[in-house]
């Protein structure tokens, strides 16, 4: 069986691809798995390192409003299909899944060109340009949010890595806060902003160290490994660990008791798996979507949300600090968070896709 996987742009798309493709691997270790990508997407470094093939095709970005560049797509999306389809053939492709992002527009044209099964996999509540084309080819949709408005989607959660769904906070907690130079008899705060980190969150953390310190919390502060801080924390106790970026979220979120960050479909699908509550802070820009993330785990009482224009340190010591010091308060908003988490989405997805490859895509 051969599989063809159409993710790349942002680890939002990437990582539920290479999710998806661990779980093949472990219901057949022989199956073949291809990653398409472009040149320009992080899919360059994460698929490689993941020991995936990964074939290039030319990104086309399609502008938001009506410029002279609008004039090129027709022939440069023409190219890209044109790739991809010849890369579907030379892997005898039996099913393509597509997760958004440049490169499965042209993914999903070629599949329907060459008559290949098509699945979508679609994180956000809103869904992105190319999954709401590509759901119109197929039947066969699959959502990570209940909300999410695509024609016959089923909802199944976000695929994501086995040593997220596998951790087990409890007995890895002491080992976890050593492995990053905390204290086990602490309450610990993780602080991060997604993959490239995010200024308003840095900003309003370090803001608060000092008062943090003094309230006897301890801060794992992972600011992005675009982003500089003009001022650490000078070195002290409690610890405020400041780190460009963490290979080992799992262990990060190991030694938290509780998070501030951005609300992606990814993050959000990643604390609910392993039962952290969070402070969430939506991204202020786009289509609204973060908040949407979001909104349900709030509800049922796994985390609180602010606007990224409140946020503050003074918000974080008002909102935050109460909770880490109320030790009860943190393990019922963590059981909240646990009930809302799916950690079998990838063995879901997976015995699908091979459902789908294996009838043709025929239902």
């Amino acid at each position: 069986m051969r599989v063809v996987l159409a993710g790349g742009g942002t680890a939002g798309h990437i990582e539920p691809a290479l999710a998806l493709a661990d779980a093949l691997r472990r219901l057949d270790p022989g199956i073949g798995i291809t990653c398409l990508g472009t040149e320009r997407g992080l899919e360059t470094r994460l698929v490689p390192a993941r020991g995936y093939e990964l074939a290039l095709v030319p990104a086309v970005p399609l502008p938001r409003a009506i410029t002279p560049q609008l004039l090129t797509v027709p022939g440069r999306l023409a190219g890209a299909i044109n790739a991809a389809a010849g890369i579907m053939d030379r892997v005898r492709a039996d099913v393509l899944v597509g997760f958004g992002g440049y490169v499965a527009t042209p993914a999903y044209l070629a599949a329907r060109r060459r008559g290949v099964p098509i699945a979508v996999h679609e994180a956000n509540p809103r869904p992105g340009l190319a999954n709401r084309l590509g759901s119109r080819l197929t039947d066969h949709v699959y959502t990570g949010h209940p909300d999410a408005a695509l024609p016959h989607a089923e909802y199944v959660g976000i695929p994501l890595r086995s040593e997220i769904v596998s951790l087990d906070r409890l007995s890895t907690g002491d080992k976890a806060r050593s492995y990053f130079g905390l204290e086990n008899d602490r309450p610990t705060l993780l602080v991060f902003g997604g993959s490239q980190g995010a200024r308003a969150l840095n900003e309003a953390a370090l803001a608060s160290a000092p008062v943090l310190r003094h309230a006897g919390v301890q801060v794992l502060h992972v600011i992005g490994p675009k982003n500089t801080v003009s001022q650490e924390p000078p070195p002290g106790d409690p610890q405020y660990v400041v780190l460009p970026y963490v290979d080992r979220m799992d262990l990060a979120y190991a030694a938290a008791d509780f998070v501030l960050c951005r609300s992606g479909a990814m993050t959000c699908a990643e604390l609910t798996a392993v039962g952290l509550p969070a402070a969430y802070v939506p991204l202020p820009h786009g289509n609204g979507e973060q908040k949407l993330n979001a909104a349900p785990i709030v509800e049922a009482g796994g985390g609180i949300m602010v606007d990224n224009a409140d946020l503050t340190a003074d918000w974080i010591i008002q909102h935050v600090l109460p909770i880490l010091r109320d030790p009860e308060r943190v393990v019922q908003m963590s059981d909240a968070a646990s009930r809302m988490g799916r950690k079998d989405a990838d063995m879901v997805l997976a015995r699908k896709v091979m459902q789908i490859a294996s009838t043709g895509g025929r239902r």
